[in-house]
Order: C-alpha cells, then sequence, then structure tokens
C-alpha cells in the first residue's frame, strides 16, 4: 500500500510533535564521549540509545549513512534495524546519504532508499543535484511511486559550497536558484506541502534567494555549527513555517542518559515553535 505523500506526513508530524529533526551521527568522537568504543558494539549501543530515547517523541530523526558505512556490512546492518525501529516508533526517517548520479545507477540509489521492499527504505532521503536536476528524475519518480521524499542540496551551510551554488548560471540566476525554482516545479499544487524538499543551512544570514518552494526546507548548522532557533526568521523569512531545523551534536552530547537526550531536543523544539510563531 502507498503511503500518504511525504510532505503530508512531515507537516503532520512538525505539527503534532514540534518542527525538529535529530541527526543520528556516530563519529568517533561522540562515541567516545558517551565512553563507548569506536567499533560495531559502540555504534549499536549509541544508535539504539538514540532511537529509544527520540523516536516516539520527534518529528523526525536523520541517521548518516557514512558513519555506519565506515563499519562494512555489519554497520549497514545497524543502519537498518534502526530505520525500522524509529519509523515504527512514528518518527519519519530522512537517510542523510547526498546520493547524486546518472541513470541507472541514480535508479539503483532510488531502489535502496525509496522503494518500500528495500531493508534501507526510508521516508526520504537528501540528494545532490549538481550533476544536472533531471539527473534526480529516478529519484524523484521513486519517491512519487511510494510516497517517501527527497531533500535536494540547495545552499549548504559549509562556507565552500558557494562556489558552486552561489555561480551564475547562463540566464543570471544563482545556480541554487536554479535547482530551487526546479524544486518549486516539482512541487506546484502539492497540498498541504510539497513531497521535494530543499536543503539551505541555517548559518547562512540572508539566504539571497527565493525559497517558496511549496516544500519543506532542511536547515542543518542549530547548535554545534553555531547557529540559533532565533536566527531561522531572519534565513527563511516568509517561508519559515516550512523549515525543518536539523540538530545533531547539539542534541547527542547530552548522552548517553536517554532522559538528557529528551530534554535537549524537546528545549530545541520548544525554541523553534518560539522563533516562527514571534515572526
Amino acid at each position: 500500500m502507498t503511503l500518504e505523500p511525504f510532505g503530508a506526513r512531515l507537516r503532520h508530524a512538525m505539527d503534532t510533535r514540534g518542527p525538529l529533526c535529530v541527526g543520528i551521527d556516530p563519529h568517533s568522537s561522540l562515541l567516545t564521549s558517551w565512553g563507548l568504543n569506536d567499533d560495531i558494539a559502540g555504534l549499536e549501543r549509541f544508535t539504539r540509545t538514540v532511537v529509544e530515547a527520540l523516536a516516539d517523541r520527534v518529528a523526525v530523526l536523520k541517521p548518516q549513512s557514512a558513519f555506519f558505512e565506515r563499519f562494512g556490512s555489519r554497520g549497514i546492518a545497524v543502519l537498518e534495524k534502526a530505520v525500522e525501529e524509529a519509523r515504527a516508533a512514528g518518527a519519519l526517517v530522512l537517510m542523510d546519504a547526498k546520493r547524486g548520479d546518472i541513470g541507472s545507477t541514480m535508479e539503483a540509489y532510488a531502489a535502496t532508499y525509496l522503494d518500500k521492499d528495500s531493508p534501507l527504505f526510508s521516508d526520504a532521503v537528501t540528494v545532490s543535484p549538481y550533476l544536472g536536476f533531471g539527473s534526480l528524475r529516478p529519484a524523484l519518480e521513486a519517491a512519487e511511486i511510494s510516497g517517501a521524499g527527497v531533500f535536494v542540496l540547495a545552499l549548504t551551510s559549509n562556507p565552500e559550497g558557494a562556489e558552486v551554488q552561489r555561480a551564475t548560471a547562463a540566464d543570471g540566476r544563482p545556480l541554487a536558484q536554479v535547482m530551487l525554482d526546479h524544486m518549486a516545479a516539482e512541487n506546484a499544487g502539492a497540498a498541504p506541502l510539497g513531497s521535494v524538499g530543499a536543503v539551505v543551512g541555517a548559518t547562512l544570514g540572508d539566504a539571497g534567494v527565493d525559497l517558496a518552494i511549496n516544500g519543506p526546507l532542511l536547515a542543518p548548522g542549530i547548535g554545534a555549527q553555531g547557529a540559533t532557533p532565533a536566527d531561522l526568521p531572519g534565513v527563511f523569512g516568509a517561508s519559515v513555517g516550512n523549515v525543518v531545523p536539523s540538530v545533531s551534536r547539539g542534541v547527542l552530547r547530552h548522552g548517553p542518559d536517554a532522559s538528557g537526550l529528551r530534554e535537549a531536543a524537546g528545549r530545541f523544539a520548544d525554541e523553534v515553535r518560539t522563533a516562527v510563531s514571534e515572526s
């Protein structure tokens, strides 16, 4: 059975659970700070703790695939279980994989994350459009069939991104705006929210582009990277109500105690609500 479109499911999750995405980023320094070994047992303990603490209360959990892939097949097995258990507890799972390729390779990536029969099927996946937006068509089509979503890199929070994303296209638009306009076209007519989202860093100040894509705006950079929920209205303007702020270390550093993770996530969600309501 096909799921309700991702945009509608995300809007409901944000309205009922609060507009927050928490990353699951088990890099070695976090495992160490939790008193865990940087091995498969540490990875499994870390991941299970985060899922059990947060999956029943936050809107979105975002596992960073690379931190699982580094352990090989055993790491991927931990990731598969985390995806299954997080979705069973009611969280939407956004797989942060940033995949981007052409033709049959992109079709294979789409089958990995956006086919309901895949063990890594997620509610959404991050993708890179910088081989041309048209290269994403297999992922867009697979997502539509399964009721999933895609988040397309537009203006990322890393400073190096500007040399590509703010470059000028042949028609004079910034390249990021070209991509945002493609996203807006994909989301045309969707209600209450389209299923094609953009990744726009919360650390950018004034984004300087039109973010009205009728879709969600994933905003990394809250917490350890320096942005705060209070910064969101200045970056996103009239589109701030569609922002999904993403926090990783800002929440995860409060582990391994589950109550610490829950309190941190709740605090960030409340701060985002306040910032959005006052904008």
